[in-house]
């Protein structure tokens, strides 16, 4: 087991797998969001307090999860290919990141959207707010940086030290409404305790989470195996360069 393990740790050995495991994530990607969209616009009531304007709680809250939980495994994947030297590590990092940036971005975009009727304003720089555009900004700093640096091991290590310094600000997000007076509810949803929303509203907000969830690793995926063959091709191109120099 021990040894399938390390073999799949290869980017060569791992490349066809990931090339099988694709096709499924992408099913179960469209299947749930298929299934959470009508749950959410044809089947959840109106919310008492908020009106319509709650349904986009459906888009917001799971891209404001997958904002945070994409972070804590590209520093994870980054952290790990820091530690011990893994080239697939921070491949996975690379690929994971322009997903995260994205779910960051609409969790932003949606909540200002949220915002305007339901607090008045587009954005407010509170606690939260600042906290999640942070988080974006990371992201971003994390692709221009690699992207910025031609040999990939040096890529990988200076990606990982920014990635791991900048998993800080994933607790500042989730606690700010604790810490902090901010213009957010509390969780609706919690390990700890009875959801604070209808039955029905509930699943299709987890319904699009994992929805959000295939389609993260679908995508890290595909991204995986393209930047495989062009780390391949360039080492490939390198060789052929030494070689007739």
């Amino acid at each position: 087991m021990n040894s399938e393990l390390f073999r799949l740790a290869a980017p060569q050995a791992f490349f066809p797998v990931a090339g099988k495991m694709l096709p499924w994530f992408s099913f179960l990607a469209g299947a749930l969001a298929l299934a959470g969209l009508y749950v959410a616009f044809f089947v959840a009531p109106t919310d008492a307090t908020q009106g319509e304007a709650y349904r986009i709680i459906f888009i917001h809250v799971p891209a404001a999860w997958m904002s945070m939980f994409i972070y804590v495994m590209m520093a994870g994947w980054a952290g790990f290919g820091l530690a011990m030297n893994t080239r697939l590590s921070g491949m996975m990092s690379s690929a994971l990141a322009p997903t995260g940036a994205m779910f960051t971005f609409i969790a932003l975009w949606t909540g200002a959207l949220w915002g305007k009727p339901t607090w008045g304003t587009y954005w407010a720089w509170d606690a939260r707010m600042t906290s999640e555009l942070v988080l974006l900004f990371l992201y971003l700093g994390f692709i221009a940086l690699k992207g910025a640096i031609q040999d990939p091991a040096r890529a990988d290590r200076a990606g990982a030290i920014l990635a791991l310094v900048g998993v800080v600000n994933v607790p500042i997000i989730y606690f700010s409404v604790q810490w902090w007076n901010t213009l957010h509810q509390g969780a609706s949803v919690s390990l700890t305790r009875a959801p604070s929303m209808a039955a029905v509203m509930l699943l299709g907000m987890l319904l699009m989470a994992l929805a959000a969830w295939m389609y993260s690793i679908a995508v890290a995926l595909a991204r995986l195996r393209r930047i495989i063959l062009e780390r391949e091709r360039d080492a490939e191109w390198a060789k052929l360069q030494r070689s007739t120099a």
